[in-house]
């Protein structure tokens, strides 16, 4: 029987009683600071109230309100503090946040559907977040000038994604958008695609990326692919998204959506290569319907662009020894992991169609599945499907194991990546020999197989493309032209490879979004342009960790530091890489704003580019009678003008983030302990790992002040161990998320060969001692 205003009036006297002695317990036991505590009690029951109250969630949700006063009654206070006590962060690329605390939640969501009775609030991803997020973005769009009036709507195999991404379309058809629907699970690289060649406006994709069972988000792609600028998104939240009310929420069903407002992305292949025949698209191929899925399309079967087709195509388009693949003497042996994730098809197609000709996808990890079952999701101890993570692995070796049996001593590679695609992990075998220098990160066992670091993974396939045009024109063509970007976490390799042959190097702080603004910087110079605010007079001014002169506090919001890019000649970009196993190629300057660079790739890191890219470098070593790491040591780390740097990166925790709201003063006091040992005066030396500190830097730019606190150390604490800067320690801090990450790179000169594995050891048992050390002085254990 549903319940009355007294009843529910009632029920939030007691959750006001009882969430208040919950907040004061956490706060008199010291797990929340006096700021989080005053912020959580001020916050928490109004929007409780507010939600609870309102009898328009029934149309929207019907059974939230329902769900939260079930949770009353079985006193969930922790649960629902957590849920109601702030909003959900909006961050660089839009929201991503938890469905529900446990698996058992998560469980129900799958079970009973995006409507099910479960805790929902402003700081859970739900339906109506979801929808109250979009109808932000709707109303952003079609009040610009000119108005943005179409959208490509994907989703990977996050539970109940097809749902969330079906329910956000109603949305914007109801605002009178042009939609491109995905019509099932899909990389996320596939949707930064569609839009700049569909002449989208904006892409919504709904993932978590590489995080636990429990989350879910909503990634914001702009008119040319890439995340959207600094003071775009701002002006998007602030403005739209964050005054959204629930009566700005409407939908209509898709099958009552006008005929021309509704496409469909994906399907299969057509035998019969048909083609659009009229419109905007005409030319463009068209798909068959899934087989499985007849009854999804909302009599639109008739009209599903074949997307898949176009990007596998593109990518073909960055192999450099094609012929070499399909005619090689010694033919690469390629495990695929998907981790459950949307890459399942795709990549093992694209693989097969440039020439692999023995790809093997390993089934236990294929199933679109996001309950993750091979990875721990009991309560505390979720782990995150990430193919970086050396856990993700392990998972991934004991599979294909189990299911090949005696072909793992043939297999050369495995190729892992994330749930949405984006990222790609990279296994491979270590031979007797380098077995000395790749300990298990978790055991300190001598394996035959390690994850090899994106730092060494990109750096090998930055030096096969140079290579590649040395040998063929004898120099690298036009290097005056070409620049690299990259985070100012991912390792100086990168960058000294690139020097040697006189390209230059962008270096800006982390994350795609940054790597994309740093490009679109320099094509504006190029161009005389300064529509991204960071050159002066025509020029770009000089930066040093991210600053013109070392009394400025704050730094700039995009750019660390460059190497020979005042060039105005500058605008080929070569490769944009981050340490967090993404990359792309952003090419020459694009033709307008809505498009890719010319002779580019997605502004947005792509797992199967990069999984393709690393296919063809593994058959070429295979070609050339070695591996991956022999060849690693032999034509980087011996370089006399590059050297060995080693890196290391450590999350903490080492899955999700600290819980609840405890988890924001857990955050900021480690910080604050981080900071007064990067302030430790002369008198007091610091040494980590036995290194004795030689300088430190704070790196603040004030993008995440708002949902942290003022002067909040978004890109990081860096200790210097040596005065060229090559060795250093850096703490980071995520922006919207209560977690950290310890990234550490050494330089180790320029041992002989005979010494390099050895060399390569000690450096990697070093980096360890360095995180262990900091890790207890700053109180963030493992």
């Amino acid at each position: 029987m549903p319940s009355t205003v007294t009843e529910d009036q009632t029920l939030l006297e007691r959750a006001a009683a009882g969430i208040e002695s919950f907040l004061t317990a956490q706060r008199d036991q010291g797990r929340i600071a006096g700021s989080y505590y005053d912020d959580a009690v001020a916050r928490t029951m109004p929007n409780l109230r507010k939600w609870l109250l309102a009898e328009e969630l029934d149309r929207i949700s019907p059974n939230l309100r329902h769900g939260l006063r079930q949770a009353i009654r079985a006193e969930q206070w922790e649960a629902l503090a957590n849920a109601f006590a702030r909003d959900v962060a909006f961050g660089t690329g839009g929201i991503r946040e938890k469905m529900g605390a446990t698996r058992d939640v998560i469980q129900k969501l799958k079970e009973e559907g995006i409507h099910a009775p479960i805790i929902k609030g402003p700081n859970t991803i739900n339906d109506v977040i979801y929808l109250l997020t979009s109808a932000g973005t709707a109303k952003f769009g079609i009040e610009r000038t000119p108005p943005l009036t179409k959208v490509v709507i994907g989703f990977d195999s996050r539970i109940r994604g097809s749902d969330f991404a079906r329910l956000i379309a109603g949305l914007f058809l109801a605002y009178d958008y042009t939609v491109y629907l995905f019509d099932e699970a899909c990389m996320y690289p596939s949707v930064t695609y569609a839009v700049p060649t569909l002449k989208a406006d904006i892409g919504v994709f709904i993932s978590a990326s590489h995080n636990d069972l429990r989350y879910n988000g909503y990634k914001l792609s702009c008119q040319n692919g890439s995340q959207f600028d600094p003071a775009e998104r701002d002006r998007l939240y602030q403005d739209y998204i964050s005054k959204v009310q629930f009566g700005d929420i409407k939908t209509i069903p898709l099958d009552e959506a006008p005929e021309q407002k509704l496409w469909f992305l994906g399907g299969e292949k057509s035998a019969d290569g048909r083609l659009i025949q009229e419109g905007q698209h005409a030319g463009l191929p068209l798909a068959d319907p899934l087989p499985d899925a007849q009854d999804s399309y909302a009599g639109r079967e008739h009209r599903i662009i074949d997307l898949h087709t176009m990007h596998i195509e593109h990518i073909k388009t960055f192999l450099l020894r094609g012929g070499m693949i399909v005619k090689a003497k010694r033919p690469l042996s390629v495990g695929y992991s998907a981790f459950n994730g949307s890459g399942r098809k795709a990549i093992p197609r694209l693989l097969t169609e440039v020439g692999f000709k023995d790809v093997k996808r390993i089934m236990k990890l294929d199933p679109l599945d996001g309950m993750f079952p091979a990875f721990c999701s009991d309560p505390g101890k979720e782990q995150q499907p990430d193919p970086g993570d050396w856990r993700a692995a392990d998972v991934a070796v004991q599979a294909f194991k189990e299911e090949y049996g005696t072909e793992w001593d043939k297999v050369d590679l495995i190729i892992g990546t994330d749930p949405d695609a984006d990222r790609c992990g990279v296994i491979v075998r270590v031979p007797q020999h380098q077995r000395e220098a790749y300990p298990h990160p978790g055991t300190g066992e001598l394996r035959d197989y390690t994850l090899l670091a994106a730092d060494d993974v990109w750096s090998l396939i930055l030096w096969y493309r140079l290579t590649h045009e040395i040998e063929k024109y004898g120099a690298v063509r036009n290097a005056e032209k070409k620049f690299i970007t990259l985070s100012h976490t991912t390792t100086d390799l990168l960058s000294r490879i690139v020097r040697k042959s006189g390209l230059g190097v962008l270096k800006t702080w982390v994350g795609f979004a940054q790597l994309a603004a740093g490009t679109r910087a320099i094509w504006d110079l190029h161009r005389g342009r300064n529509t991204a605010g960071l050159t002066e007079g025509g020029r770009l001014p000089c930066y040093d960790e991210g600053r013109r002169s070392p009394d400025e506090q704050v730094c700039n919001r995009t750019i660390h530091s460059w190497e020979d890019m005042d060039d105005p000649r500058r605008c080929i970009n070569v490769a944009a890489l981050e340490q967090s196993n993404g990359l792309s190629i952003l090419g020459d300057l694009p033709a307008d704003e809505r498009s890719l660079g010319e002779g580019g790739h997605v502004r947005d890191k792509d797992g199967s580019l990069a999984a393709v890219l690393v296919a063809e470098l593994a058959a070429y070593a295979k070609e050339q009678g070695t591996n991956m790491l022999d060849l690693l040591d032999e034509k980087i780390y011996l370089d006399p003008e590059v050297g060995l740097y080693v890196t290391h990166y450590e999350p903490d925790p080492l899955d999700g983030e600290y819980e609840g709201l405890a988890g924001y003063t857990k955050k900021r006091d480690i910080l604050n302990k981080a900071e007064r040992l990067l302030r430790a005066d002369s008198d007091r030396p610091v040494e980590l790992g036995g290194l004795p500190v030689i300088s430190t830097v704070a790196y603040r730019t004030g993008k995440y002040d708002a949902v942290n606190w003022e002067g909040f150390p978004d890109e990081g604490f860096r200790f210097f161990f040596d005065r060229e800067r090559r060795s250093h320690l850096t703490i980071r801090p995520s922006g919207t998320s209560n977690a950290l990450r310890f990234h550490v790179q050494l330089f180790g000169g320029h041992p002989a060969r005979e010494e390099l594995i050895q060399r390569k050891a000690q450096l990697r048992a070093t980096m360890m001692r360095i995180v262990d050390d900091i890790r207890e002085r700053i109180g963030a254990p493992r």
